[in-house]
């Protein structure tokens, strides 16, 4: 009688060994020491914008107290869908983040081909700060209020344009809805990020342009651009002469930009709890806080479960908003 097999009974060894091994893998790599290399912060627009502002002021405090380089990849292109779907598809380890403005929340609404889900796709790790947009126009422009801009605009006719940081950003939606309020035939210039439509109005390229507040700050001051008004809902303590548009007869155009750091979905809870820890501390610091102040933005730190309800709301507001005025991405 032939002698039973050895192979079974190796083969089930071999499987109880790594049963036993798994759990043992598992808690290695929860425990491992984060972060293990560079971080990449994904920007969705070209430098020089807000977005891009406070992302790199977090991003040189978060190096220096993570021990590892934080570096900044600004990645504009397709209204930030590039960046953004960069993110959602990367290695959930924390090592890979996105810092992005309101186009996360409005972005999915205007295309049926949007490559991400605002709230599948990512852990988010804090509501970092909120800016409010300003409408602006080159000093040539012979307008100081909302009511002379308006009647200068008519009278443009269909040549009129504005300067956006890019199609389906808070700034676009804002005008957009203010062109649908007053009766103005003005069309979008979208660019890939606040920086460069701030610079085509400081060069007279395009006469109006409509962005975050933080990059316009200096040259309103200079008098090198001028402010008719901004989008919140109150006044921005840091250009307090500006009315608000809703001051002056449009209050359905209320449109700030949010600004927050996000995880790809499944990064684990101890490293979105240890980044937020690190977005509090930072924001705490009194050089921080005054400079991010300064250039125009509330600040907020919010807990990842704040936030994570904060997106929810956002993208629904921004799907009615998107949806009444008839705004799409889609060819």
């Amino acid at each position: 009688m032939p002698a039973p097999s050895r192979a079974p009974r190796i083969a089930a060894a071999t499987l109880s060994l790594l049963a036993a091994a798994i759990p043992s893998l598992a808690t290695a790599q929860a425990s491992a020491p984060y972060p293990a290399r560079p971080i990449r912060l994904m920007v969705p627009f070209a430098p020089g914008g807000p977005t891009d502002f406070i992302a790199r002021v977090m991003a040189g405090r978060m190096g220096e107290r993570l021990g590892q380089p934080v570096v900044i990849d600004n990645r504009a292109g397709a209204s930030g869908n590039i960046a953004i779907q960069t993110v959602a598809r990367a290695q959930p380890d924390g090592h890979t983040l996105l810092f992005s403005s309101s186009n996360l929340v409005s972005n999915p609404a205007l295309s049926a081909k949007a490559p991400f889900d605002p709230v599948r796709d990512f852990a988010p790790i804090s509501y970092v700060a909120v800016a409010p947009n300003i409408l602006f126009v080159h000093p040539s422009v012979p307008t100081r209020t909302v009511t002379e801009w308006i009647t200068w605009a008519k009278a443009q006719g269909a040549k009129l344009s504005y300067a956006s940081p890019g199609t389906g950003t808070t700034p676009h939606l804002a005008c957009e809805a203010l062109r649908a309020a007053a009766g103005l035939p003005m069309a979008q210039v979208p660019y890939p990020g606040a920086g460069p439509a701030v610079a085509a109005v400081l060069g007279n390229q395009v006469p109006v342009g409509c962005t975050a507040i933080p990059p316009t700050v200096p040259h309103v001051k200079s008098g090198a651009l001028r402010a008719i008004a901004v989008t919140s809902a109150k006044r921005s303590a840091v250009l307090p002469d500006v009315p608000t548009l809703a001051e002056s007869g449009f209050p359905g155009v209320i449109a700030d930009n949010l600004q927050g750091l996000l995880a790809p979905a499944g990064t684990p809870p101890a490293v979105i709890r240890r980044l937020h820890e690190e977005v509090r501390a930072i924001l705490a610091e009194p050089e921080i806080r005054d400079r991010l102040l300064a250039a125009g933005f509330d600040l907020h730190a919010s807990t990842p479960e704040t936030f994570a309800r904060i997106i929810r709301e956002e993208t629904a507001r921004y799907a009615k908003i998107i949806a009444e005025a008839g705004i799409r991405a889609d060819p």
